[in-house]
């Protein structure tokens, strides 16, 4: 099966409202009509987003939010739920990104009632799992990632509007980077993993993002790999020229 690769720019916390929407004015003059079918979005901060979908207004990029909360409204001061970012004119969320998990304290079972709300509202998800250097030294990178499929996906009944995202932690923003078979392998592991949950055909078109550190210099050979699907993009991604780039490799 030829699975569509997809490539989305985690812009994290950058850029004023003006200067996101100048850079997705960059980014679609950089990459013109070439999407050669890959499926391309972006990931502005939440102040940004509304006038991002605007910017986005018929172009065929995607937009993204880059976290939500797993109610629909509530007492939550300073969180934004799934049914708020659709209104904004998001279509899909990143939820679990290694920095929520690692900054900010968030659990397996969080992750996992993010994924089922955001499913449940319509959003499509891009779920993050990977693991920290100390991890990844210890040998346990099976059992890491493993683990954070198995919980992010609980109760999950059907992946046809998720994607999963590798991200080694110690891989992002750090320049360095899994080299092509290190990431292949986690690639492969998370494919069997989620074949033991939903069956073959459905681990065979469920697409694996690879992130972490990914820049014009090492995506086609990253993008080459038979189980990865293309790339949640950081840094690389506040640059138009560089996130074209990948995009073209992703082709």
């Amino acid at each position: 099966m030829k699975r569509r690769n997809i490539v989305a720019g985690n812009w994290k916390m950058n850029l004023t409202v003006a200067e996101s929407r100048d850079l997705v004015s960059a980014v679609l003059a950089e990459i013109g009509a070439g999407f050669c079918g890959c499926e391309v979005g972006v990931a502005p901060n939440f102040v940004a987003l509304a006038e991002t979908a605007g910017a986005l207004e018929s172009s065929p990029l995607f937009l993204a939010a880059q976290n939500c909360h797993f109610e629909n409204d509530g007492a939550y001061t300073g969180e934004v739920s799934a049914r708020m970012l659709l209104a904004a004119g998001c279509s899909h969320v990143i939820i679990g990104h290694s920095e929520r998990r690692q900054l900010f304290g968030e659990t397996d079972a969080v992750v996992n009632r993010k994924v089922s709300k955001a499913l449940q509202e319509g959003l499509k998800v891009i779920l993050c799992v990977g693991e920290t250097f100390d991890e990844r030294e210890g040998g346990i990178t099976g059992d890491v990632v493993t683990r954070q499929v198995r919980a992010g996906l609980g109760g999950i009944a059907g992946i046809a509007d998720l994607v999963l995202a590798y991200e080694p932690v110690w891989a992002i923003g750090t320049g360095k980077t899994a080299t092509s078979e290190q990431a292949q392998e986690v690639h492969a592991l998370i494919r069997k993993t989620v074949g033991e949950l939903y069956g073959a055909e459905a681990a065979e078109g469920l697409r694996i993002q690879y992130g972490g550190s990914v820049k014009p210099s090492n995506a086609a050979e990253l993008f080459a790999m038979p189980d990865i699907d293309g790339g949640l993009i950081g840094g690389a991604s506040l640059n138009a020229a560089d996130f074209a780039a990948i995009v073209r490799a992703a082709c």
